[in-house]
């Protein structure tokens, strides 16, 4: 059985080490005991395609999308309406035997582990763009990526849950290098990367952004918890690829960095393609992105403080003045400014944002 990067697998199941898979190979049909080695020694430099993962995680729950994704108000609003009206949110969003996933396993991995590279796609097809099989073999990066992800699809109900499950399930069966697991996308799906990256810093330690790209901090794009900020702006890194000829997208990336740079991220590159329109990054691209996630320095400690230290300044006094309000009877202008506050600073201005929405 050869293990050429050209060669296919579709697999029915996906299934841990240990146990039994059916896979087609070439027209045939052969079972076969996967132990640990075994199975990975299957995957190497192969294409797995149709996989069917088995595995949720407490990452992908409903809930934790809503307290990363959504802003603290937000949330608080949701939870009234199902308490009004007697509902309960699913555990998850997406049920995982109907979906499936295109997984390429690369021909080597590196001492620490194989890094890998989750994709949110535009379109709906689970596929490997052309030409990465080889930098990813380079760079010993499992890609993986969802079918039915396109721009046509829910973000929350679908988008984002699936590229979170394909994390979590590539991460249990496969030995990934935590520093190296990336989040990235073209396009919408490059929209949708950075949402996660921003939200899941925790898992993801940096974004490739291929042509697709939106300022951080905003209704759209509200900020996660404190914590999960704070290791955003400290360990995770942005990079943007977008086409020379691809003149909006462009101009996107730079409103985007401008505003990461606003909110303390500073460990983020912008890559221009020479003489490249709106398509997917070239395999030299994706070789450069890969290179500057793993070269990128932490940010510089007092600059970071310093940065931190402002926007905190300016958040403590728009919260008081929403209280002087609350307090001398301005109902509306406190209601109006603290909506502000929610959709600009999100889960940092949590819990003192829900807490004087209560007063309200």
């Amino acid at each position: 059985m050869g293990h050429a990067a050209t060669s296919e697998y579709t697999l029915s199941v996906t299934i841990p080490p240990g146990r039994i898979a059916r896979a087609s190979v070439a027209g045939g049909v052969l079972l076969l005991a996967l132990s640990a080695v075994a199975h990975l020694a299957l995957a190497a430099g192969q294409t797995l395609r149709e996989v069917v993962f088995t595995e949720y995680g407490e990452l992908s729950s409903n809930t934790e999308l809503a307290r990363r994704l959504l802003s603290p108000l937000v949330v608080a609003r949701l939870e009234a309406e199902l308490k009004r009206s007697g509902q309960r949110t699913a555990a998850h969003a997406v049920n995982l035997a109907e979906e499936k996933f295109v997984v390429y396993v690369p021909s080597q991995r590196r001492a620490g582990g194989y890094g890998l590279l989750v994709f949110v796609p535009p379109w709906e097809d689970a596929r490997i763009p052309q030409g990465w099989a080889a930098v990813l073999d380079r760079f010993g990066v499992i890609f993986a990526s969802a079918a039915r992800s396109g721009n046509a699809e829910a973000v929350l109900g679908r988008r984002e849950p699936l590229a979170l499950l394909a994390a979590e399930n590539i991460i249990r069966q496969y030995p990934v290098d935590a520093d190296r697991v990336y989040i990235g996308g073209f396009s919408g799906g490059s929209r949708i990367a950075l949402r996660l990256a921003l939200a899941y810093p925790d898992l993801f330690r940096g974004a490739i952004l291929n042509a697709g790209s939106d300022p951080i901090g905003t209704q759209e794009l509200a900020l996660p918890p404190r914590e999960l900020l704070f290791k955003f702006q400290s360990s995770t890194r942005l990079v943007y690829l977008t086409g020379e000829r691809d003149t909006a997208h462009a101009v996107d990336d730079q409103m985007s960095l401008r505003s990461a740079h606003q909110w303390c991220v500073f460990s983020a590159e912008n890559y221009v393609l020479p003489r490249v329109e709106h398509e997917v990054a070239p395999a030299e691209a994706l070789a450069r992105a890969l290179g500057g996630l793993l070269e990128s320095a932490p940010p510089d400690p007092a600059r970071l403080a310093s940065c931190r230290t402002k926007i905190e300044t300016e958040l403590a006094a728009r919260l008081q003045e929403v209280e002087s309000l609350t307090t001398s009877g301005r109902r509306a202008e406190a209601e109006k400014l603290l909506k502000k506050i929610d959709e600009r600073f999100g889960g940092l201005a949590a819990p003192r944002s829900v807490e004087l929405a209560g007063k309200l």
